[in-house]
């Protein structure tokens, strides 16, 4: 009934995103890359219950299909986001705030590659070249020298695009989940596959570190004021990527997510003392020109 809603759900969805990174990225220093992780999903999962139960309450008469499809699909894009989450805050640990988010976003071309060759979704020409301008504007924006201001921009560089590898196939995985769920229900859909999906990574990576780093999950529990604000930001940006995602093909809505890069740069001047140089302003200007040709496929 309404297309076009997955345009506001992907922009708020790339705000709280910032949110949640920069928080996690506070709690590095004591909880490590799998504890930052953990408080994603561990935090996020009540919230995430919650919306369930107002979605049930607002769609009465779902029929949710817990098929093998659904699970395969699930399942395989909550081990690819864990590995992506973890990916991204190492590189924003070693090459900056804004040069792991800007990496990250490298799953704009995958993700649209993914979603023609997986799932048959068709974009226009005016997409693809949108998706070529985005992409080429994040390779001026990441290259060698322009945003390093970690202490290690290679291995940075490296781990965001492994993060941004992950999350592109992440993104059809649970594009493929929400509509094998529901497809008459998109919201119910979109925050019922958050629920299901977090609770599958909040018991299995609790377990992997009770079980190898029980001092990384003292630090995520003694840190729970800050972990809790996370986990609120993290689920009601899972709960818009998701809602976007079961509304509209994969490659728009990363690519309209793109916009999340000069959020991140903003918030890496604001909160971590990076700095932005005029390379990265004109190559953000072109990632943006890119956002709005894809968005209007």
């Amino acid at each position: 009934m309404f297309p076009l809603v997955w345009i506001p759900a992907t922009i708020a969805a790339s705000f709280l995103q910032v949110a949640r990174n920069a928080l996690q990225r506070g709690l590095m220093p004591s909880t490590g890359p799998w504890g930052a992780t953990l408080v994603r999903f561990l935090f996020g999962l009540p919230f995430s219950i919650v919306f369930v139960g107002v979605a049930l309450w607002l769609t009465p008469g779902v029929q949710a299909h817990f098929s093998p499809p659904f699970w395969i699909a699930a399942m395989t894009g909550a081990l690819a986001q864990v590995l992506a989450t973890a990916s991204l805050l190492v590189a924003m640990r070693r090459a900056g705030f804004a040069v792991g988010t800007a990496l990250q976003q490298s799953s704009l071309p995958l993700a649209a590659v993914l979603g023609l060759v997986v799932f048959r979704d068709n974009l226009s020409l005016v997409a693809w070249a949108g998706v070529a301008v985005t992409t080429a504007g994040l390779a001026v924006l990441t290259w060698p020298g322009a945003l390093s201001t970690g202490p290690r921009p290679v291995s940075g560089a490296l781990f965001g695009g492994l993060s941004g590898v992950c999350f592109g196939f992440s993104l059809n995985a649970f594009r493929h989940a929400a509509l094998a769920l529901e497809p008459r229900h998109a919201v119910f859909s979109a925050v019922a596959c958050v629920a299901i999906v977090q609770a599958a990574q909040a018991f299995f990576l609790t377990l992997y570190l009770a079980l190898r780093d029980p001092a990384a999950l003292r630090a995520v529990i003694v840190g729970w004021r800050q972990s809790l604000a996370a986990g609120l930001c993290g689920a009601c940006a899972s709960s818009g990527w998701f809602l976007a995602l079961a509304l509209a093909p994969a490659a728009p809505v990363r690519a309209l997510g793109v916009i999340e890069a000069p959020i991140a740069a903003i918030a890496g001047r604001r909160f971590f003392s990076e700095r932005l140089h005029p390379r990265q302003i004109l190559a953000g200007s072109a990632v943006l020109a890119g956002v709005v040709t894809t968005a209007l496929r």
